[in-house]
């Protein structure tokens, strides 16, 4: 079974949202793209919307598809799904993550990804996803 994930590629000023994984969280440390599970009856976007809000508090509008990563983990084979997304206002307050960076383009290589999410990071850095 495909567990269906969704990712934002949330640029704001030429720099681009991650957010780090907890210690005690599976892919502990990792870096990734803020996002989270499709719930059943919700389409991609409405649920990237709503995880945006629960583990970062903040209200973005949920622009362009712009790809899908697949990556079977030991424990789950996910479908990742990444839109483009915006800002609209309110503070950043984690609720499940480490730490959140924003991060250049020359910059984002720096950083230990999610297998998952290591696609979307190479497009940005190649210029096919642009900050």
């Amino acid at each position: 079974m495909m567990k269906r994930v969704t990712a934002a590629i949330l640029v704001h000023d030429g720099r681009v949202l991650i957010t780090k994984r907890k210690s005690t969280d599976r892919l502990p440390n990792k870096w990734e793209f803020p996002g989270g599970t499709v719930e059943d009856g919700e389409t991609p976007e409405k649920g990237l919307q709503r995880e945006l809000k629960e583990e970062l508090d903040i209200d973005a509008s949920i622009g362009d598809y712009l790809g899908e990563s697949i990556y079977p983990y030991e424990h789950v084979t996910i479908s990742l799904l990444a839109y483009r997304a915006s800002w609209n206002h309110g503070d950043i307050n984690l609720k499940v993550h480490a730490e959140f960076a924003w991060v250049t383009l020359n910059e984002i290589g720096d950083y230990d990804f999610t297998p998952a999410d290591i696609p979307f990071v190479d497009r940005i850095r190649r210029g096919e996803i642009e900050l």
